[in-house]
């Protein structure tokens, strides 16, 4: 399983030979000016919640590739209604795909698309495959929800926001790995705009303190599970 950072919470997933986007904010973020979303492969569009700056480049990517939208009900039935192909999910529930199977889990957060449509509550990703189990949190408060999750699948990787403000600090995301008894975080959802900004060596040392690891990749640097 190789994963990419994109910029922001936009990430790409290569899992039992297909290409996932997560979440494609790129074209409206300065800092991925480097990533062209023309040359973007994608079998699948994973969406956490509707808000602009995880849905911005949905609509071309889908168009260039063909690729199903995986999400919530409310936002699958937004971008069928515009002729994309879409696969409707709902909390809790979970569904074996051609790469992997993927269950949609809670997250504490808002949902709307830009031009006001409800976007249907936000929610989260486990992937299951290429024995490899991964954990998408998608834009999240700490919840005690995610004590949830070990209980049916052991993790090799959880990608956690943590810039603040708006999602889970530092801080709560340590707990979070607590909670879903996984110690190696892959951070997103940190420095594209101000409210957001963090210390990336203070963030590290407190992870490395409780014997975590957390990684901050380059936009457009990739690990491999």
């Amino acid at each position: 399983m190789k994963i990419t950072f994109y910029g922001h919470a936009s990430l790409g997933i290569e899992v039992g030979g297909k290409h996932i986007i997560v979440d494609p904010f790129i074209t409206g973020n300065p800092q991925a000016s480097a990533i062209d979303i023309n040359t973007l492969k994608a079998d699948y569009i994973l969406l956490t919640h509707a808000h602009s700056d995880h849905v911005l480049d949905v609509e071309t990517i889908a168009k260039n590739t063909n690729a199903t939208i995986v999400s919530n009900a409310e936002i699958t039935s937004y971008y069928a209604k515009k002729g994309l192909n879409a696969h409707p999910m709902n909390h809790g529930g979970s569904w074996k795909f051609d790469f992997g199977k993927v269950k949609y889990v809670n997250a504490i957060h808002s949902s709307s698309f830009p031009d006001g449509t409800y976007g249907g509550n936000p929610g989260g990703f486990v992937i299951e495959g290429e024995h490899k189990n991964i954990y998408i949190a998608g834009d999240t408060a700490l919840t005690m929800d995610m004590k949830l999750i070990p209980l049916r699948t052991k993790l090799d990787l959880a990608i956690f926001p943590i810039g603040n403000n708006f999602t889970m600090d530092v801080e709560d995301a340590i707990i979070a790995s607590d909670f879903i008894e996984c110690d190696k975080i892959l951070g997103y959802h940190f420095d594209t705009f101000g409210y957001i900004e963090i210390n990336h060596e203070e963030a590290i040392r407190k992870f490395f303190d409780q014997g975590k690891d957390l990684m901050l990749l380059e936009i457009g640097e990739s690990i491999e599970l």
